[in-house]
């Protein structure tokens, strides 16, 4: 049964309902790395901000970016006034740590800008999806592809070829649990329709048909009490500025 939803509002369904999934992903990240009081933080793709709060909380001075105006305001909403959150990187200040927890393969043109001008030795950390077989959540979002009557792409983005793609040096890579909870079916159909993933299934067809169909796909996920888990596993990989 197709459940009853509150209006569309991906910018702030994010916020509110998709972002903390990755929590454990930004906490092994900041903890593998050291991130802490004196760390330059420059968050690319930062979304409405949760990850750049939990590198301001343990000290960082911290920097996000990104070309969702409607996530960046939230992002200003919910930062610190030290934090500056923009559409744009700034040019020409230097980071320790650069991070793209939201990696996808059309991040290389931003990614090879950033780190061109930065200083030999930064840190970078590109994260996307692991291994299909260990994401509960991939044929999930696939119904979006076969709405959009195209040929799914693969869930797995290319760290790796992003890395040499921007000339960076590999400096090792890990995996964390990400499980996507969710406290309801109708939840978790709007958090998934925010992180963009449906976009251009609702526009080739129409949102209650993708939701409808989201809401198909969930069904084995949903538990006795009505919450929906699904076990997803994340890879990062750590590279340096040349």
């Amino acid at each position: 049964m197709t459940p009853t939803l509150v209006p569309h509002h991906p910018a702030r369904d994010w916020a509110e309902i998709q972002e903390r999934m990755l929590v454990p992903l930004y906490e092994a990240v900041y903890d593998r790395l050291g991130v802490g009081a004196g760390t330059r933080v420059l968050g690319l793709r930062c979304g409405s901000g949760l990850a750049l709060l939990m590198a301001a909380a343990r000290g960082a001075s911290v920097v996000g970016a990104d070309r969702d105006h409607a996530r960046v305001e939230l992002a200003r909403e919910r930062l610190p006034e030290a934090v500056t959150v923009t559409e744009e990187p700034p040019e020409g200040v230097p980071y320790d740590v650069i991070t793209a927890f939201h990696t996808t393969d059309r991040l290389l043109p931003e990614l090879a800008a950033v780190t061109r001008t930065a200083q030999s030795g930064t840190t970078v950390v590109l994260a996307g999806w692991g291994p299909p077989e260990r994401c509960a959540t991939e044929p999930v979002l696939r119904v979006g592809a076969r709405l959009a009557d195209r040929r799914p792409a693969p869930l797995v983005t290319d760290l790796d070829g992003l890395v040499a793609g921007a000339g960076l040096r590999p400096d090792g890579s890990g995996r964390v649990a990400c499980p996507f909870g969710y406290a309801n079916e109708g939840s978790a159909v709007r958090g998934l329709l925010s992180t963009g993933a449906f976009d251009e299934a609702v526009r080739a067809t129409d949102l209650d048909q993708v939701e409808k169909e989201i809401a198909e796909a969930l069904a084995p996920h949903v538990r006795a009490d009505g919450t929906v888990w699904m076990p997803n596993v994340f890879r990062y990989v750590v590279a340096r500025v040349r």
